[in-house]
Parts: C-alpha cells; sequence; structure tokens
C-alpha cells in the first residue's frame, strides 16, 4: 500500500457469508484508514484474518462508506495509538498531532513515521 496525498476514513462491515448452519451471522465493523475505498476493504480482510476466522473467500462486504468529519473550522490535538514493525521488532508508540481534521493527523502520521523511523505504511497499524 502506498500512502498518495491524504488519508481517509471509512467504515466497512463485513460478515462471514451465510451458509446453511448459520443463515445470519454476526457483522463486524472497523473504521479504516486508507487512501480510497478498495484498499480500505483490503485492510478489513486483513485484520479480520488476524482477529476472528475469517477471510475474504469465505466473507462479505456489506457496506464500505467514508465517514467526512463535521466540524474543520479549529485545529485540534489528535491522540493516536499505533503500532508498527521495524528491523528490530514490533513497537507500539502513542503520538500526538495538531490539524483540524482527523484525516489530516493520519496523514501526518505516516509521513512522520516514514521519516523518522522508516517505517512502511503496510507496517503501521493504528489501534485507537
Amino acid at each position: 500500500m502506498t500512502v498518495a496525498g491524504i488519508m481517509r476514513q471509512y467504515q466497512v462491515v463485513g460478515r462471514k457469508a451465510p451458509t446453511g448452519d448459520s443463515p445470519n451471522p454476526e457483522a463486524y465493523r472497523m473504521i479504516i484508514f486508507a487512501p480510497n475505498a478498495v484498499i480500505a476493504k483490503s485492510k478489513f480482510w486483513y485484520y479480520m484474518h488476524q482477529f476472528r476466522k475469517m477471510k475474504k473467500t469465505t466473507g462479505e462486504i456489506l457496506d464500505c462508506v467514508e465517514i467526512l468529519e463535521k466540524d474543520t473550522g479549529f485545529v485540534k490535538n489528535y491522540a493516536i495509538w499505533l503500532r508498527y514493525s521495524s528491523r528490530s521488532g514490533t513497537h507500539n508508540m502513542y503520538r500526538e498531532f495538531r490539524d483540524v481534521k482527523l484525516t489530516g493527523a493520519v496523514s501526518q502520521l505516516y509521513d512522520e513515521m516514514a521519516g523518522r523511523h522508516r517505517c512502511r505504511p503496510r507496517s503501521i497499524q493504528i489501534i485507537r
């Protein structure tokens, strides 16, 4: 995944495909930051495979919608918890950014991680 321009915030809802045993399986919702909807869906399946026993071939996407912020008229402080893989291992980190939008703060995060830590976008996982 490459980060081209500003990141966008998506809400992706998916579930396991209905079968005879479970005609109405449980749905899962995730808030994901990605440059476009295709990458957001791909990241959704990546995380679902890690957290639940589910992959793209056995599941379905119910909804993928972009979340837009309502009031972006003033600067706010955003705190971001993240996990990233470096050459020496996996690390947890807490960062704060000032921006008018959450998506702008996340874009700053990806730029700073690339500059200071030589971290690729694919190895960054935003926790909260």
